[in-house]
């Protein structure tokens, strides 16, 4: 029977004692994260946060408690502490599987341990050990992230919950790499670690919140400061969150000031704590350029727009998307050519359009805006395929319809939550393929995944606007017309005068589009001085430039954002197949004290207070995003499943139904968490209910799992490139029989293919060997057993776990 979860009232929620499912309450129960406070001190366009975490342990044995939980995407985590009965214990960044071999070994010897790791740019694990009974332990964060700045304003945005994320792909045997409520797949390998419990509306306030923000700005003239989605309190210059509220959607904030051209130099501090100008040392800049206001020349362009329908899209949001959709749909002119995309588990296409092209005339617009206007949110978010077809599109030629001077803009908008979990996969697959194409991102959601939509974005050399509200709609498709437009200037270089760059620190320049500031960041060597000049190419094929006298500041957070920075470029071209990586990942994250996907964070306590290790282990529930429509689950029987088989709990087997009021089942089905029906795919595939520890209900399978096609390079991002290394060998001993001459033209074609793999995966010396030796020529004998050999080398190599499960 499916039963619809009602609000509880107050008294309604008195647990009973040891009632162990959904007996998970704050004041009156045993939820173990007991409160978060954040403090953030915004400066300029940088902001400095420290967040505050306090668990607590109300039961008989000790404890180690799990809690999945979201930061801002940009945001360089560089301290790490914990504090526990009046000892105060720093953490220390290590390699990730180091880092868990500390936290195990000090979790099995009795000591108390935590350890902070990353997931996702934009969600995180805190574990914490062998909290005694009675006790609390306080966990603290220092992090710095950049304010992103346009049309005058520039914003402060602070996630405060991982939402339910789509599960493509087919569940793994073995080992599952955390304890959430999805399976692993070979879509997304770490399924189980980002999908934490989700707790019911109406349960009591299960975290106390507090988030105060102090605004400075930094000699630029503060015009005006807005809260999006929350009631604040303004104090002096200090803005602070109204006491009750809850974690369940991104804390907003905008600061509207004009900003201007500016080059800061930053010097590395010295070990005493000084910035230091001794031979050798280093230093990190943020060159600022403010474009002119002055409109792009239009050009004719090629536009697909994607846009997301599934069911984590149902309400607000759906309404909000067909807005938005329709609008960029209708921005477009004669000479234009554009596609509809909307997506769920299958693709369609605006009736009377076709699957191509189409001329952006009245009634093809029409047409398009019409089928928008019809579409509801349902089932599941296979994003993946939508994004390759429309890359395919803009991959046609322009043909006769080009503009007058034979170049069309190819551009991609994707309109959607962001609420899938394979986002590694979609990088890696579509990787090269948007070389010329511009993509823009349209993120709706009050609890968006800002950390795929960006990395998608800058992939693409575009923009990503988030949506939290539909009062917000306006302004932001305001931003998006004018980034599908034509940039102001493109072709961006950077020439130092008087300043020392270090080469490779620079990142990607991207493009000037109207209303946003260009912004640089790199390293350099010597004395904070000199100047950068910018240069470009404008829409009308002259040069461009500008020229910026550095000015030397103070501020360590320079050189963390801009670490941060480098390790994303980094990790998003790991995602993209380039496994060689992983260590100079890692050096840099070491280097520079940032925290990354293949680092940790693991403070250990030298004393003992838990002979034998914890007795009971709870991974803490997390809100039901804000705006998403009330879940339904399943309301018997209660299946163990999820964490409560990973981990011993000592919690009591399913019991029948009970006429008390207070009976545990009744409590557990009423109280405890899952996923909305939307996003478990609707009646369809039918949401999967079972008890779990934290206070939900953990549900296996979102979705029916789509295989992923064979030797694709997302079936298994570990094992993709064997795969298809494995598939290539396999198909050259079957070309044994052939003759000769055909032997040789197999093995010229394999060199080819060999050689484009290499240039897809940014480099690869083995294979780059391999194939000119087949492409140069010589004996066949020798070159097919050097083949043969190398084929079956290069798909055996490397097998190593992935960093997320050592």
């Amino acid at each position: 029977m499916i039963t619809e979860i009602t609000t509880l009232r107050p008294e309604e929620c008195e647990p009973v004692p040891d009632a162990g499912l959904g007996a998970l309450v704050t004041e009156r129960g045993n939820l173990p994260l007991e409160s978060v406070d954040v403090t953030a001190d915004l400066s300029g366009l940088v902001a400095g946060v420290k967040v505050v975490q306090i668990f607590r342990n109300p039961h008989d044995v000790a404890l180690e408690a799990t809690y999945v939980f979201p930061l801002p995407d940009r945001a360089a985590v560089t301290s790490f502490r914990m504090e526990a009965d009046g000892r105060v214990i720093e953490g220390v960044l290590k390699e990730r599987g180091q880092a868990r071999a500390d936290y195990d070994q000090a979790i099995s010897e009795g000591r108390r341990a935590a350890i902070a790791e990353e997931d996702r740019p934009d969600v995180f694990t805190i574990r914490v050990g062998n909290i005694v009974p009675g006790e609390r332990v306080t966990v603290r964060l220092v992090l710095n992230q950049p304010l992103p700045y346009e049309d005058g304003a520039a914003t402060f945005r602070f996630p405060l919950v991982v939402a339910p994320r789509y599960i493509p792909g087919s569940p793994l045997d073995g080992e599952q790499a955390g304890d959430g409520w999805a399976p692993d797949t070979d879509a997304v390998p770490d399924a189980s670690r980002i999908t934490p419990p989700v707790l019911l509306p109406g349960f009591p306030n299960p975290v106390r919140l507090s988030l105060a923000a102090s605004v400075d700005p930094a000699g630029l003239e503060l015009r005006e400061v807005r809260s999006s989605l929350h009631v604040v309190q303004e104090e002096g210059d200090t803005v602070r969150l109204r006491p009750g509220e809850r974690l369940d959607r991104d804390f907003v904030l905008r600061l509207s000031f004009d900003a201007s051209t500016s080059l800061a130099l930053a010097p590395d501090l010295e070990s005493g704590g000084e910035s230091g100008e001794r031979e050798g040392a280093e230093g990190t800049f943020t060159l600022t350029v403010v474009p002119d206001p002055a409109e792009a020349t239009a050009r004719a362009k090629d536009v697909v727009l994607v846009l997301d329908r599934s069911g984590s899209m149902t309400g607000w949001k759906m309404v909000a998307a067909r807005r938005a959709a329709a609008r960029i749909v209708d921005t477009l002119v004669g000479g234009d050519r554009f596609a509809v995309l909307s997506f769920d588990t299958v693709v369609e296409h605006p009736e009377g359009l076709g699957e191509g092209l189409s001329e952006a005339s009245d009634r093809n617009r029409y047409r398009a805006v019409e089928h928008l206007a019809r579409l509801e949110a349902r089932g599941g978010t296979e994003m993946l395929d939508p994004l390759e077809r429309a890359v395919t599109l803009l991959g046609t030629p322009a043909g006769d319809t080009a503009g007058d001077d034979g170049v069309r803009d190819r551009v991609l908008v994707l309109v959607t939550d962001g609420q899938v979990g394979n986002e590694d996969q979609i990088l890696e697959r579509l990787g090269a393929r948007l070389a010329g194409v511009r993509v823009h991102t349209v993120g709706i959601d009050r609890a968006v995944n800002a950390g795929f939509l960006g990395r998608l974005a800058g992939l693409g050399a575009g923009r990503c606007e988030l949506v939290e509200s539909e009062d917000r709609l306006d302004e932001a498709m305001e931003h998006i017309h004018r980034r599908i437009g034509s940039p102001l200037v493109t072709d961006l270089s950077v020439k130092a005068d008087g300043l020392d760059l270090v080469p490779g620190s620079v990142g990607r320049l991207g493009s000037i589009y109207p209303g946003v500031p260009l912004t640089v960041q790199g390293r350099y060597r010597g004395a904070p001085g000199g100047a950068l000049t910018v240069h470009g190419v404008d829409p009308t094929g002259r040069p461009w430039e500008r020229r910026v006298t550095g000015t030397r500041v103070d501020n360590p957070a320079v050189r963390a954002i801009w670490a941060r920075a480098r390790l994303r470029t980094l990790e998003d071209r790991y995602a993209a197949g380039d496994r060689s990586l992983e260590e100079e990942i890692v050096e840099v994250s070491l280097r520079y004290g940032v925290l990354c996907r293949f680092t940790a964070f693991v403070a250990v306590d030298s004393e003992v207070v838990a002979e034998g290790g914890p007795g009971h282990r709870v991974i803490q529930p997390v809100e039901l995003p804000s705006g998403w429509e009330t879940p339904v689950v399943t309301a018997a029987p209660m299946m163990l499943t999820g964490m409560a088989q990973a981990a011993p709990m000592s919690l009591p087997a399913p019991a029948p139904p009970m006429s008390a009021p207070g009976a545990a089942p009744k409590f557990a089905a009423r109280a405890g968490g899952g996923v909305p029906e939307s996003f478990a795919g609707g009646p369809a595939g039918g949401p999967v209910g079972g008890g779990a520890p934290g206070g939900g209900f953990a549900p296996r399978a979102a979705m029916p799992p789509r295989p992923a096609p064979a030797g694709a390079p997302g079936a298994q991002p570990q094992e993709a490139l064997r795969t298809q290394l494995g598939e290539e060998l396999r198909r050259l001993r079957a070309a044994e029989s052939l003759p000769a001459a055909d032997r040789l033209r197999y093995l010229e074609d394999l060199g080819s293919r060999l050689a484009a793999l290499a240039v897809y995966l940014g480099g690869h010396a083995e294979l780059t060997a391999l194939a000119a030796a087949l492409q140069t020529g010589g004996e066949l004998d020798v070159l097919w057993r050097r083949a043969a050999e190398g084929l079956e080398s290069l798909s055996r190599a490397g097998r190593r776990r992935p960093f997320w499960k050592r």
